[in-house]
């Protein structure tokens, strides 16, 4: 029986959860509020603050923090990873200090790491944001010096393909699935026989409730020199402003829903470009297998909306049946990768910077 901490941070918000034999015994999602936050010049200045929330809420619930056998943390984009668990140690927190981009995922080794310490345990990441698992043919682009960075929600997206499998009697590695991950960003990947070939990222496809996904190249050069925008101005524009709440200033589905049922026309508009941006980009990635596809997923919190849903599914059932899988596993996900890892089931990969 293992008793598996969980550390998945977020943008505003770290989730935790303890697994004991498989089982999610305490969850919270502490919220940091932005007058919390304010003060950290950089990502790596929220890490005590991270860090001391968790162990406060640990300790508030009884729970001895040393006392766990492993620390299991989501995996950032600190570089290109393979699928799988790697072990949290030097190489792998010194990447994550200084990581490709800036993303708050990139914390969460690095609590684990020090938590684990105090445990007495290891700590892991598994299935990481920057796994790249795609062919190089999927990476390149028209310019020479530029290739596509291939991050995507790989945890939710793979966690949820094997459920899909096992409730088809089937294995994830003899099936093609192309699965929307529909959250704040969203992300389209392409599991062939058990491996992501190709994928959309979340700024390169369609809109969502805060990203503005795929744009017009010599629009947005122009718009980032204009002189009216500083850099970071502009990455707000694409990353946190975009999307629903460039068109409709909110990035709630809910909210958006109530405008419609409101009356609201354009948001009824914006909408369907959402389902349409999200539709197009899975029937591109069909063409990468020839059509040859098994499942169709909708996940994410996203997913919960009906009316999103049934507007993709008009378009893509037929290229193959479509399974509506709301909300996000990535907690558990975590839990079941380190627990097989635990069992010798699965190895572990030590990082190495390319």
């Amino acid at each position: 029986m293992y008793k598996i901490l969980v550390i998945n941070t977020g943008s505003t918000s770290t989730k935790l959860a303890v697994f004991v034999d498989g089982n999610n015994t305490l969850e919270e999602n502490i919220v940091h509020s932005a007058e919390e936050l304010e003060h950290c010049a950089t990502l790596l200045d929220q890490y005590p603050i991270r860090r001391d929330a968790i162990l406060r809420f640990l300790n508030n619930n009884g729970v001895n923090a040393k006392n766990f056998d492993a620390v299991a943390a989501r995996g950032g984009t600190f570089g290109y990873a393979k699928g799988g668990a790697y072990l949290v140690e030097e190489n792998l927190l010194e990447a994550c200090r200084h990581p490709v981009t800036n993303h708050p995922s990139n914390l969460s080794a690095i609590i684990a790491d020090d938590i684990a310490k105090t445990a007495g345990c290891k700590a892991y990441i598994y299935d990481a944001v920057c796994v790249n698992e795609v062919r190089d043919i999927a990476r390149t682009t028209g310019l020479a010096d530029i290739k596509r960075r291939p991050f995507s929600h790989v945890l939710n997206t793979r966690a949820t393909a094997k459920d899909v499998a096992a409730s088809l009697g089937k294995r994830y590695e003899d099936m093609n699935f192309i699965v929307a991950h529909m959250g704040g960003g969203i992300s389209i990947n392409l599991h062939e026989h058990g491996r992501i070939i190709d994928l959309c990222s979340d700024d390169e496809g369609p809109m969502s409730p805060e990203r503005a996904g795929k744009l017009n190249g010599k629009a947005y050069v122009d718009l980032c020199y204009s002189g009216k925008y500083t850099k970071d101005e502009m990455m707000k524009h694409i990353k946190g402003r975009g999307g629903l709440v460039s068109h409709l200033g909110t990035s709630s589905l809910i909210d958006v829903e109530s405008m419609i049922d409101g009356g609201n026309e354009h948001a009824d508009f914006i909408l369907n470009v959402m389902a349409y941006q999200i539709a197009k980009e899975i029937g591109a990635l069909a063409t990468v297998v020839r059509g040859c596809v098994d499942s169709i997923i909708l996940t994410g919190g996203c997913a919960y909306s009906k009316r999103l849903t049934e507007k993709i599914k008009v378009s893509v059932s037929f290229l193959a049946p479509v399974t509506i899988v709301p909300g996000a596993k990535e907690m558990e996900a975590l839990a079941e990768g380190i627990t097989r890892v635990l069992d010798g089931e699965e190895g572990f990969h030590i990082y190495e910077k390319a």
